[in-house]
């Protein structure tokens, strides 16, 4: 491993005016620390978050909740009134990693994590992601790659609550030396860029502040679930995130997010709308994990998927009666 200098940030704009290809934040070191000891990344300096007060912080506000970005996945997991409000968000913070993990992993490391395909986590493989002529994973061992991604490159995002975030409608605040900006949490995850140093809409001198979910209406419910080949310790073959908003025993609105399948969390718009308007009866489950595979197309090895999608979502579905 690369040496490096190591330094604790004082403030945000300290920080960010700092930030650039040789210099980059360390939040929980979980994710960092793997890339620069696989050599994707080769910081000379690298600035410790914690020590900046302020990013830590779960706040309930009228109009919605804040979620620092160094707010531990074992915190949103344990949180009494987050998982009474934002359940989907709780399960899914619940399902990453392992317990040692969660206690030092953080919300915002955890949104910018690289993917885990094992071409472009291998030293000596020169995928397309690494600016190689092709992905080796379109014809190659691409079990654990993506049904929704036409190329020229089949990864899938590794993140659990990247896609209960997607489903709870949530934005990112990033901060940066020409201000804050605030982004949808459906676009900051972005497709994948040949040798781009994070699949996000960050700016190499941009830091997460914190994440904003808008309060979830009173009759609205939300469930996640994952399938991994280990219950612990590992990421997502395929998951599901949903988020229903109830009128009386009839759907009123659905957000139906997929991991596992997609470069970026996938919306199964087709799911959603064969729920809105109906019960949450046996037959309407059904009927919309069929319609969650729509627009899905296996590679060679991966085509189990499709079973697991269905099955994802007609858990999570039957976890919100």
């Amino acid at each position: 491993m690369k040496p490096f200098a190591y330094v604790h940030g004082t403030t945000i704009d300290e920080v960010t005016g700092a930030l650039d290809a040789a210099c980059r934040p360390l939040a929980g070191g979980t994710e960092l620390l793997r890339l620069i000891k696989g050599g994707l990344a080769a910081p000379e300096r690298v600035v410790d978050l914690k020590t900046i007060p302020g990013l830590a912080g779960i706040e309930r506000r009228a109009d919605g909740w804040r979620l620092g970005a160094l707010v531990t996945l074992a915190r949103l997991a344990s949180e009494g009134q987050v998982g009474h409000e934002l359940p989907v968000l709780a399960q899914a913070a619940g399902a990453a990693a392992s317990p040692q993990l969660r206690n030092r992993a953080t919300l915002g490391g955890n949104l910018v994590q690289r993917p885990r395909c094992w071409y472009f986590r291998d030293p000596l493989v020169h995928c397309w992601l690494k600016g190689g002529e092709r992905c080796l994973a379109a014809d190659g061992h691409n079990e654990r790659h993506a049904l929704a991604s036409t190329g020229p490159c089949h990864i899938v995002h590794p993140s659990d609550p990247a896609h209960a975030l997607v489903a709870l409608d949530a934005s990112v605040l990033v901060a940066g030396p020409r201000g804050e900006r605030t982004i949808p949490m459906a676009d900051f995850l972005h497709m994948p860029r040949q040798e781009a140093w994070s699949e996000t809409a960050l700016a190499l001198d941009e830091l997460i502040v914190d994440v904003a979910i808008p309060l979830p209406a009173g009759s609205a419910r939300g469930a996640y679930v994952k399938a991994a080949e280990r219950a612990v310790w590992d990421f997502a073959l395929v998951s599901a995130a949903a988020q229903v908003t109830f009128q009386g025993p009839v759907v009123a609105a659905a957000r139906l997010v997929l991991g596992g399948v997609a470069p970026v969390p996938w919306r199964a718009s087709d799911a959603e709308e064969a729920l809105v308007g109906r019960s949450l009866d046996d037959a309407a489950i059904v009927r919309a994990a069929g319609a969650a595979t729509v627009g899905l197309h296996p590679l060679s090895r991966n085509a189990y998927k499709l079973d697991l999608v269905r099955g994802v979502v007609a858990e999570a579905l039957r976890r919100l009666r």
